[in-house]
């Protein structure tokens, strides 16, 4: 096996253990190109194309998203992973990338633990941001006050 298949697998195991089973296939086809750092010579960006997918955090060795990567994701697979969804009145503040505060939180994905990487949709699935939870999934729905997900990118910042 050559070594761009063992990245490719080791990538797709990646996406795979992050976000469930099936997720590294939706978000990564074959003709992915896969930066390396200089300085480590780890993989450091996944990209489609010319638009940056997702980056690997050398902290956790864990993938950040990016909206497109998001947008892959949700289109590509059956049962959404990480999942936040927010009130539509929220929805054009969350897509210019402001946070998404607890009482915004109309359902969210029970299984979101603190920390973890989240696609933020709106009440009709479309993809409005991506961020790092605050709190775990059930907290979301339960808390009024409080910050959910730091978002880090949103739909309508460019």
């Amino acid at each position: 096996m050559n070594t761009k298949q063992t990245v490719l697998r080791k990538i797709l195991s990646i996406a795979d253990y992050q976000f469930g089973r099936g997720v590294g296939e939706a978000l990564f086809p074959n003709n992915i190109k896969i930066v390396f750092s200089r300085r480590t010579g780890k993989i450091r960006h996944v990209y489609l194309g010319r638009e940056l997918l997702a980056t690997l955090r050398p902290t956790d060795g864990m993938f950040s998203l990016t909206v497109a990567a998001a947008k892959r994701i949700v289109n590509g697979v059956k049962h959404l992973p990480l999942w936040v969804k927010v009130h539509k009145e929220a929805a054009p503040f969350i897509a210019t990338g402001k946070s998404v505060f607890a009482k915004h939180v109309v359902d969210a994905d029970p299984e979101i633990r603190p920390q973890e990487e989240v696609i933020v949709i709106d009440e009709n699935n479309k993809v409005l941001a991506v961020g790092r939870a605050v709190l775990t999934g059930k907290e979301m729905k339960a808390f009024k006050r409080g910050v959910a997900v730091k978002v880090r990118k949103g739909v309508a910042e460019n």
